[in-house]
């Protein structure tokens, strides 16, 4: 089984509250016109009920063999190099399998696999409409993770016209093996479709933010593991570690339907 079975997940109401929450933070603190008061958090996973919230998907639904498992971890007990100011997670969620890039032999039309990834489910409804996020006031999406220095594809999808587009952009680490915060400018997502830069390139529909994901698509064959605490978006670069803000200058792996491959800084948007 791929993910823990839910006794927790929050229902129609659960959600309402939730909404309501905010809406009312949103009045109370005046943000409409000062701007928001401090980050606006998009998933934890603290919790093990936190996964339930996940959809894995891979190559296997094809016919293809990597693997694709979203687990829960509790919290880890400090080790002897640990410091009193070293942030350990109180839960996170274990992204892990092993890539192959070998064909399904019953299914010629197959031509390519190698693929593993993980998003958020969509989130159901509330009194107040469709459940989804608007990170219009933010600049930054943030992620706490520890990574195998693979090369990630952070996956973000909205409500918009063509509803196969992604915006996309590579997971920059730094410290693999380490826990970092990471931070990705909304503005440098590259819209996507089918695994390739389209133009012309538009933003992301802030206001309609439906799904966050991860994907692998590096195709390199063997195992992968990929550790995330919690997702939110800021307005804060301090809340980055050190150099982790990523660079729209540095090669990814998307390419565009010419097969060349694309960096993040010779896109318009």
């Amino acid at each position: 089984m791929r993910v823990t079975p839910n006794l927790l997940a929050k229902g129609f109401w659960g959600r309402s509250a939730d909404e309501l929450k905010r809406l009312s933070n949103i009045i109370v603190n005046l943000e409409g016109i000062k701007g928001p008061s401090g980050p606006y958090e998009i998933h934890s996973f603290h919790g093990p009920e936190s996964i339930e919230d996940v959809k894995v998907m891979s190559d296997e639904d094809i016919g293809g063999s990597s693997t694709s498992n979203v687990d829960w971890v509790p919290s880890q007990p400090p080790t002897a190099t640990s410091t009193p100011a070293t942030h350990l997670p109180t839960g996170f969620a274990r992204f892990h399998g092993s890539i192959s890039t070998q064909l399904p032999k019953d299914r010629p039309e197959v031509k390519r696999s190698g693929y593993a990834g993980w998003r958020l489910k969509d989130r159901g409804g509330t009194i107040f409409g469709r459940s989804i996020w608007n990170i219009d006031p933010y600049t930054y999406l943030a992620m706490r993770v520890k990574s195998d220095g693979r090369s990630y594809l952070v996956n973000v999808q909205t409500e918009s016209v063509i509803p196969t587009d992604l915006h996309q952009h590579r997971l920059f680490t730094t410290k693999p093996g380490e826990w970092e915060t990471i931070l990705i400018k909304w503005n440098d997502f590259v819209r996507t479709n089918h695994g390739y830069v389209v133009e012309p390139q538009t933003e992301i529909l802030r206001q309609k933010v439906k799904s966050i994901g991860v994907a692998l698509t590096d195709r390199v064959p063997g195992p992968f593991e990929l550790c995330i605490e919690r997702m939110w978006t800021t307005n804060d670069p301090t809340e980055a570690d050190s150099d982790a803000i990523a660079s729209p200058h540095r090669e990814g792996e998307l390419k565009n339907k010419q097969g060349q491959k694309m960096t993040w800084g010779n896109l318009s948007k």
